[in-house]
């Protein structure tokens, strides 16, 4: 991601808000700050999808990513995840999740959180269909129940 991708990346994340927590650019300033886990996906000159991840240690303070950094060792923390309208259904996700899993095959898996209540069930099949476990539930302080989702990776040698 780069100073260029961030007023489309801003507007991915305003077009998924429902399954986003809100960003504004000072958010996604600080967050660029804290990893180097910065993805988008560019078709036809346009930023089709965006993706960050955290590795453990990160000073990041979501209640998700603590979640996880209280139960494992070492793990990449996809924290968020967008694809444009415009681009679904043409594998930019599975692409975005091939890249993403790749950086945490050093850090044997990746974790990610899904809203289970209310279900996202498009996002479970996907998760579950690539790989990923249920390893736990998170209700969280607006109500919603999310269901905190690992996928074991081997480093590849």
């Amino acid at each position: 991601m780069t100073d260029d991708d961030v007023d489309a990346v801003l507007a991915l994340n305003e077009e998924s808000v429902a399954a986003l927590v809100p960003m504004l650019r000072d958010d996604l300033a600080h967050y660029r700050q804290l990893t180097p886990h910065t993805l988008v996906c560019v078709v036809d000159d346009d930023v089709a999808a965006f993706a960050i991840a955290y590795a453990p240690g990160t000073a990041y303070d979501s209640v998700n990513y603590l979640w996880h950094t209280d139960r494992f060792d070492d793990f990449l923390y996809l924290d968020r995840i967008a694809v444009s309208g415009s681009y679904r259904r043409r594998g930019i996700a599975s692409a975005l999740y091939d890249a993403m899993e790749g950086i945490a095959r050093e850090h044997g898996r990746m974790v990610c959180e899904i809203y289970s209540d209310p279900p996202n069930e498009v996002s479970i099949a996907f998760h579950t269909t690539r790989g990923y476990l249920d390893v736990g539930h998170l209700r969280l302080a607006n109500g919603h129940e999310v269901v905190m989702m690992e996928k074991p990776l081997e480093a590849i040698s």
